[in-house]
Formats: structure tokens, sequence, C-alpha cells
């Protein structure tokens, strides 16, 4: 469904300005998280809703039956022309690209495990929507993620709902042969990820092991400025030599939650340097991403509060 083919209830006068951009603000979580896993970038997802806000600011939609519906339509078709814009000019390896995270700060007063995020969809997750065809990721994240009909995603791919549907049909076996599968409760994650970065500082090869998964994988992502710091490493094994190799830099830590999941982020000198978030199955780490890209990492917007808290290993 596009701007010229809402659902309308015929003759409605059209809709105040003032009270239309509240009404958009009403949406703009909804649509914020849709973006969100569409593209896997803050700042891209955050483009999207404006340029969903410009499209609606230039229409009438005093007649339009169910706006957010129409919001969600509009933004899909935004995300999907710019998934086919990247697409185009990509250049970032995806085998070691970490998507954005959504950082939580859990405060003394706020449990981990009862932080709530809308955006918590797994960085794992977004990995593997990263590999779909732009026409597939739309209609599985709008579909699966979202309850919106094939006939009106058929209208934003240019398709028949039949072929809408076998799009989202492959894109579910891909995430489900792929993304990993559910982890024990948010408690349990945070004792799991502690027991490796303990493991890790203390060159425990024997503690490592029994936390992390036989064929777990670690990804990296240096961005352009750390290129080099950007790599994939598969086997509980090679990641160990990893984890080993990096203990001797014992620096200040700060846990957090990324993505619903437990994550740590490194200090130095006040200043954020590095993320790691675990994806938890049963009781070992199936994967690790580490966001160490300097751009991007200044771009999380740590208060300096928070970054005052992180405390060095014992």
């Amino acid at each position: 469904m596009d701007e010229s083919t809402v659902e309308t209830t015929g003759g409605a006068p059209a809709v105040d300005a003032d009270a239309l951009a509240r009404r958009f603000d009403a949406d703009r979580g909804h649509l914020r998280a849709v973006a969100y896993r569409m593209l896997g970038s803050l700042s891209e997802a955050e483009d999207a809703v404006q340029e969903t806000w410009f499209k609606l600011s230039r229409t009438d939609v005093g007649g339009v039956a169910n706006l957010t519906g129409w919001l969600t339509t509009v933004i899909g078709r935004v995300c999907l022309d710019m998934l086919r814009s990247r697409g185009s000019r990509r250049e970032d390896p995806l085998d070691h690209f970490v998507p954005d995270p959504v950082v939580h700060i859990p405060s003394a007063g706020d449990p981990e495990h009862s932080a709530e995020l809308s955006e918590s969809v797994g960085l794992a997750l977004l990995v593997v929507l990263e590999t779909l065809a732009p026409a597939e990721r739309l209609a599985f994240v709008l579909h699966d993620m979202f309850a919106v009909s094939f006939d009106e995603i058929a209208r934003i791919v240019d398709r028949t709902p039949a072929a809408t549907r076998q799009l989202a049909s492959r894109a579910r076996r891909r995430v489900q042969d792929t993304a990993p599968g559910p982890g024990p409760d948010a408690r349990r994650q945070r004792e799991i990820a502690d027991a490796f970065l303990a493991a890790s500082q203390g060159g425990d090869f024997q503690g490592l092991l029994a936390v992390l998964d036989p064929d777990a994988v670690l990804r990296a992502d240096g961005g352009t400025l750390l290129a080099g710091a950007s790599k994939l490493v598969h086997g509980a094994e090679a990641i160990i030599r990893q984890a080993l190799m990096y203990a001797s830099f014992r620096k200040a830590s700060l846990p957090l939650v990324v993505n619903g999941q437990p994550a740590v982020l490194s200090v130095v000198d006040g200043k954020p340097t590095a993320l790691m978030a675990f994806t938890v199955v049963g009781d070992r780490i199936v994967q690790l991403h580490v966001l160490a890209d300097p751009e991007r990492i200044a771009a999380l917007d740590i208060p300096r509060e928070a970054l005052a808290r992180a405390v060095h290993p014992d």
C-alpha cells in the first residue's frame, strides 16, 4: 500500500496540521522499531522516520481509515528503497558487520531482568536479516514481526500476494536455519557473560570452554578507522585464543543491556572504546558481537555519569 492507494472513509475533512503532528508522534516509536528491523542502523532508521513524516505532511490523509497501518506501509516502502540503494553501493563486508546496538544502562533500582526494550530484537537476528534480499526482508519484517497482510505488502514490492508470501517464507526459513534460538532468563544470561569475562581476564582456558558453545562465533567490527580489528572467528578454541590474547588489556568496564541481551562496554580514560554483546542459548554463549568502530562507539552517547561507574576487574 502506498500513498496513492490508501483505504479511505470517503469525504472526510483534511486533518489539522498540529493534530497530525501529534498523531505522528504517537506512532513514532512504532515506526522507528519497523525501520530499525528493516535497516539495522539507528541513524538510517531515524532518516526513514523523518522521510515518512515528510510524505505524511504532503498528503491529505483526512479520509484514511487506519493511519498507523498507512504509516507502516509508507515507512516500509521508504526502507525498501534505502535497502536497494545500499545494496548497489555497499562496500563493507557482511561477514564481520555488527548492526547498531540499542543500549540500555541498568541503574541500581532497575534490575536487568526487568528491562524491556521495544527494540529488543537481538543482534544475531539482525545479522541474519542483513543477508536477505531487500524484498524478502520487507516481507518477513512487516508480516512476521508487525502482522501486516500480504495483500498490503504485495503493493509495496509490486508482486502478487502469493509471490509475496513466498518471499516471507524464504526469509523465514533462513531465519529459522541461522538465527539462534531463545536464551535463558536475563539474570542467567548475565551470569554466563560475567563468567566469560572473569575467565578471559584470568586466562582460565577451562573456564572459557565451560561457557562457550563449541561452534560459537565471534564477530568483530572495527569500521573504516579500525579495519584491522574486524574479523569473524569460528569455534570455541579459536575464540579462546582471541580472548586470552586480549586478557592483558585489563580495562575498566560497564555492564550494559544491548538489544535485550547482556553486554559490556570497555572504558579507557573515561571514554568508551569497544562494546561486546553476548548471545546465550541454554547455558552456553553461541555468539559474541564486538563493536570497536570509534565513530559508532562515540555515537552511542553514553552519559558521563554512567561511564564514571565503570570498574576495573579485581
